[in-house]
């Protein structure tokens, strides 16, 4: 046994001892504290959005974009491209330009995405969904959830639901309450072949063109109407100068996601996701209350209150009827006889969108009833 060295005692060493462990763990907290500090962001990050910024849809999507940026003291500067300018028309080419990361982000219709994700047909159902109510739970419950589990699969997260609105149907010819009188009517319809086949079913005449070339076709009365939703396009696009019918059936909804390309979304570190999801949620649940105002029970109005956002037209049917257009308002009773007439769409959509996946929906509907 060694004698120890001339000049040691114990405190000498229990200091060096401290002074190592204290080392070492300042290192291990530098190195586990790495990726949120050294977190490289890029100096935009772009965010299409179909329609243009006066809209619900584009009013959200800002909205989005400015939380996102006060929440994450600027690392995360989003800029929102309106009218498409990402995928320069061709809509349903967002969903593969997000998943190959042209654009990071995107608020969009489930409409736009359905070519390449069939599950998001689900929505298009016609008279799938009777009320708000039936859609929220739908949403918020196992088939909702089954359909995001889907889009992380497919390379996007999905940050939450927004809203573009239930699409009714306007058109100059004659007021339509039944299926009979859809027979013959040119209906410009969205270019998805679930639209094609109801209105087809329903005895019209469906075309589909860009929506530039159908406000040109309304002019001249070669169209005979369109199908969409009231506050998102009827009402700022002015077809009331158009179309003097206006039928509310409730037909089809068309809801919107919020999405990040996965490898943008694995980037962020912690504090960055939750700054982000938090910004989803609170962006959506304005942009949601902006759709659907003065069309629901009144919530969405007495929310916007209460952040002290005025809504220039909270009467959307009212307002229309002032501009001149007649306002069919269809009961449920009045829609089950278009229910009959489109029922084979049904049957046959469902298989292509995978009926458990309908069914599940159908389970989340019949728990709010």
């Amino acid at each position: 046994m060694h004698a120890p060295e001339r000049g040691w005692n114990r405190s000498d060493s229990r200091r060096r001892v401290v002074c190592t462990v204290a080392a070492a763990l300042a290192v291990a907290l530098a190195v586990g504290a790495a990726p949120a500090a050294l977190a490289e962001f890029k100096p935009e990050y772009k965010l299409s959005v179909v329609v243009g910024p006066d809209t619900a849809w584009g009013k959200g999507a800002q909205r989005f974009a400015d939380l996102v940026r006060e929440r994450t003291q600027g690392r995360v500067n989003i800029k929102v491209y309106y009218s498409g300018q990402l995928f320069a028309g061709q809509q349903t080419n967002e969903f593969l330009l997000v998943r190959q990361g042209v654009g990071d982000f995107a608020l969009a219709s489930t409409i736009n995405w359905s070519p390449q994700v069939r599950e998001l047909n689900l929505f298009s159902l016609p008279f799938f969904f009777a009320d708000f109510r039936e859609l929220d739970a739908v949403q918020n419950g196992q088939a909702g959830r089954e359909v995001f589990a889907l889009l992380r699969r497919l390379g996007v997260e999905p940050l939450g639901w927004g809203e573009n609105g239930f699409r009714q149907l306007t058109n100059r010819v004659r007021p339509v309450r039944r299926p009979q009188d859809l027979a013959g009517l040119k209906i410009r319809v969205v270019g998805s072949k679930i639209f094609i086949d109801t209105f087809q079913a329903l005895g019209a005449n469906p075309t589909t063109m860009n929506w530039s070339e159908a406000i040109t076709a309304f002019q001249q009365g070669v169209v005979d109407g369109q199908e969409n939703p009231v506050v998102g396009v009827i009402i700022p696009y002015k077809l009331h100068d158009f179309h003097r019918y206006l039928t509310a059936w409730n037909y089809t909804i068309d809801p919107l996601i919020l999405a990040v390309n996965a490898g943008v979304w694995r980037s962020f570190p912690e504090d960055v996701r939750a700054a982000v999801q938090q910004s989803a949620a609170d962006a959506l649940r304005y942009q949601k209350a902006l759709a659907r105002v003065g069309l629901d029970d009144g919530s969405s109005a007495r929310y916007l209150a209460s952040l002290g956002e005025s809504v220039a037209i909270d009467d959307p049917y009212g307002y229309l009827r002032s501009r001149g257009m007649e306002v069919i308002l269809l009961s449920d009773a009045d829609r089950q006889a278009f229910r009959e007439r489109v029922r084979s769409v049904v049957e046959s959509w469902e298989g292509q969108i995978g009926s458990d996946l309908v069914r599940k929906a159908e389970a989340d509907k019949a728990a709010v009833r």
